[in-house]
């Protein structure tokens, strides 16, 4: 069969959002059929052919190995937290960090819209940044004071961060399926993206749905909101970076409630979604500690890092 699409076919899947061959295999031929003006026919002849091109098989393991080679790790700011996360932050992957209040998650999140601008030389992904603030946490004042510690031009970098303000879980999925689904996955296509934050990427969901009647319906959106953050950051190479709020569970079974507030809330859904998962916690003043809480090849283990003016630094001996 002739992989050849016709320019009206081409400007729709381009309009639905569908800018690359691999954005097609990983959707489902229902969400394809949604397409307006794509029928049954159209549909299989078009998935047929994004298979066909990207030769979609097994491959070996040092192929995988060769692929991962590709993979950018951006500099948190601190070489202590760099080297427990083997580098940085990592691309094609969604890294999680959760902690209590003032555990460093936003600040993290703030040093990370900076240190992904610089060159990779010096383990930056040269990349703009998109942001989903769902706390009304993002100050252009903070980025102003870390740029100019790494010597960035400021007006520069807050010109390369896209801010988007959620409401609502809704309207967070909104922004997620037509802004950055659509909108700004065409810029992706011809222009560099080095990260995506979601601060938080579940606060929205639990202010929606507060109930336990309303948690089946609240994981089933909050694991469709992961699965497309997890294909965005595999087709652009993107380092996905979300911060996750915790929760006390009153646990019976000594006979008294013992306070557990180091539980990530999102539960199944989110502990298989992120492929890196750090918890935070407070040390002594400005000091905070993160540890492995869940990796395929990192070790658990933790780092002491400092918040400063500038952003994510190495603690003071």
């Amino acid at each position: 069969m002739e992989c050849r699409i016709n320019n009206f076919l081409f400007l729709r899947m381009k309009e639905a959002g569908f800018h690359t061959i691999s954005s097609i295999i990983m959707t489902t031929k229902k969400n394809l059929l949604a397409v307006k003006g794509l029928s049954e026919a159209k549909v299989d002849k078009v998935r047929e052919c994004a298979y066909k091109i990207s030769n979609s098989s097994f491959i070996s393991g040092l192929e995988v190995r060769e692929r991962r080679k590709n993979l950018i790790h951006i500099t948190t700011g601190s070489s202590a937290l760099d080297e427990l996360l083997g580098g940085g932050i990592e691309t094609s992957s969604i890294t999680e960090v959760f902690g209590e209040f003032r555990s460093g998650k936003t600040q993290l999140a703030h040093t990370l819209c900076v240190t992904a601008q610089l060159p990779k030389s010096v383990n930056g992904a040269e990349g703009r940044v998109a942001y989903i603030d769902t706390e009304n946490c993002f100050r252009p004042e903070r980025i102003v004071e870390i740029a100019e510690r790494f010597e960035l031009d400021p007006e520069e970098v807050l010109d390369n961060i896209l801010v988007a303000r959620a409401y609502t879980s809704e309207h967070q999925r909104q922004i997620l399926q037509i802004e950055l689904l659509v909108h700004i996955a065409a810029k992706m296509v011809e222009e560099t993206f080095g990260l995506l934050i979601v601060d938080s990427a579940t606060a929205l969901f639990r202010v929606d749905y507060s109930g336990r009647g309303e948690l089946s319906e609240r994981q089933q959106k909050l694991n469709r909101f992961m699965s497309q953050l997890l294909k965005l950051s595999e087709q652009f190479n993107l380092a996905v970076f979300i911060t996750n709020q915790v929760m006390s569970t009153p646990d019976g079974s000594a006979g008294m409630f013992v306070v557990d507030p180091k539980k990530p809330v999102g539960g199944h859904v989110i502990a298989h979604a992120s492929t890196t998962r750090i918890m935070l916690r407070k040390g002594r003043g400005e000091q905070r500690v993160a540890k492995i809480y869940d990796s395929p090849m990192l070790a658990e283990n933790e780092a002491t890092f400092e918040v400063s003016s500038g952003g994510v630094i190495d603690a003071k001996d």
